[in-house]
């Protein structure tokens, strides 16, 4: 069974294209693998994966990836991703014309295919911005080749089709914004407003996300629909809180009180010990990290709220419990939630009894009748 052929006709991509993938070294069954898991990620119906498969087959997208204040974890990320591989359909799909961390050129030479790249594809390629931007003392905080990623960055962005911020750094600042903020650091919204850019925040940021979106811009042209800051629904577009593995515990009252407790150890709710997911929006509870395998609840450590802006500040101290649980009512608090689940469990469940106990009594009445009858 597993050496049998994918039945492509189950989700219409034609076999002129498998058969493209497959002398490029990419099994039919890896192929259609990866178009399907696309349009799952995406919240497309299946029936898109032709379209997905097309967009793939037709085009090359040309990316230039640039660094500003950022400790390249967004970099690593994406060279770590597996559905796919950098190597095996991401380097297949982009031309990736600049980024440092992959490069192999250096100094002037590095330099010079940026500009060149940008010249080349003005108002074609897709940018991809990892870091912030710190605009104190007109941006000499952050210079490359003798410009500052101020300069840089709104050159770029003004000849790209479209941006891709990839990280809580780029999208909103990240930890260089958080107080004092001494560099006067920003996002890159904020540095070109009204441009055309979509966030993806995240610490670092979830390489399947990215791919998506890419394969979202390849297929239909256009960056995906977005949320009030910026961030593509299909990603963000769900409460952390609502998809956890660990809501069944949230709803019964059953919280961790430390780190090294019995609630613990047996996947409790970890809302005492400061997770924030009530508050977060991301995709992390379905798409997970590390090949699909975990996220930071699954492991055992609360969620910070890394995809919100200004988390830094905002969601701390990390270890800390949120005062009122969002949806609940204002004066709701997860003991009084809790309490009240347990109570309503027990009241329900000795109503349940009473109940049942008419219904035996009334049916031995009903056989008494007939006996004597």
């Amino acid at each position: 069974m597993k050496n049998e052929p994918v039945r492509s006709e189950a989700v219409g991509i034609s076999e002129e294209i498998l058969r493209k993938w497959e002398a490029k070294g990419v099994s039919r069954r890896d192929f259609i693998k990866f178009c399907t898991t696309m349009t799952a990620t995406l919240a497309l119906p299946l029936t898109f994966a032709p379209k997905i498969a097309a967009a793939l087959e037709d085009k090359r997208l040309p990316v230039i990836w640039v660094e500003y204040q950022s400790c390249s974890g967004d970099s690593e990320a994406f060279l770590r991703a597996n559905q796919p591989t950098a190597a095996e359909i991401i380097l297949d799909i982009i031309s990736l014309e600049y980024a440092e961390v992959v490069m192999a050129a250096a100094g002037h030479q590095a330099e010079k295919s940026k500009w060149d790249a940008m010249e080349k594809y003005k108002g074609k390629y897709l940018l991809i911005v990892e870091g912030s931007i710190p605009t104190g003392e007109g941006g000499v905080y952050c210079t490359v080749g003798g410009e500052s990623a101020v300069e840089s960055a709104k050159k770029l962005i003004k000849n790209a089709a479209a941006t891709i911020t990839v990280g809580t750094c780029a999208s909103y600042g990240g930890l260089p914004a958080a107080a004092p903020n001494p560099t006067t650091a920003v996002g890159v919204r904020d540095l070109v407003p009204g441009a055309t850019i979509v966030n993806l925040p995240g610490c670092p940021v979830n390489a399947d996300n990215l791919t998506a979106t890419l394969v979202h811009f390849l297929t239909f042209g256009k960056l995906p629909a977005v949320d009030a800051i910026g961030r593509p629904k299909f990603a963000y577009g769900k409460r952390i809180h609502d998809n956890c593995e660990r809501r069944a515990h949230f709803d019964a009252g059953q919280y961790a009180e430390s780190f090294d407790d019995a609630g613990h150890r047996q996947g409790h709710c970890l809302y005492k010990l400061g997770c924030k997911g009530p508050e977060a929006f991301h995709n992390c509870p379905t798409i997970r990290y590390n090949e699909g395998l975990s996220w930071p609840v699954m492991a055992g450590h609360g969620c910070i709220g890394c995809a919100s802006p200004g988390f830094w500040d905002t969601m701390s101290p990390f270890y800390r419990r949120l005062p009122q649980v969002p949806g609940f009512g204002v004066e709701a608090t997860a003991d009084k939630i809790g309490l009240g689940l347990v109570g309503a469990t027990a009241a329900a469940f000795a109503v349940h009894g009473v109940a049942s106990a008419f219904r035996k009594g009334d049916a031995m009445e009903s056989d008494k009748v007939k006996v004597e009858e």
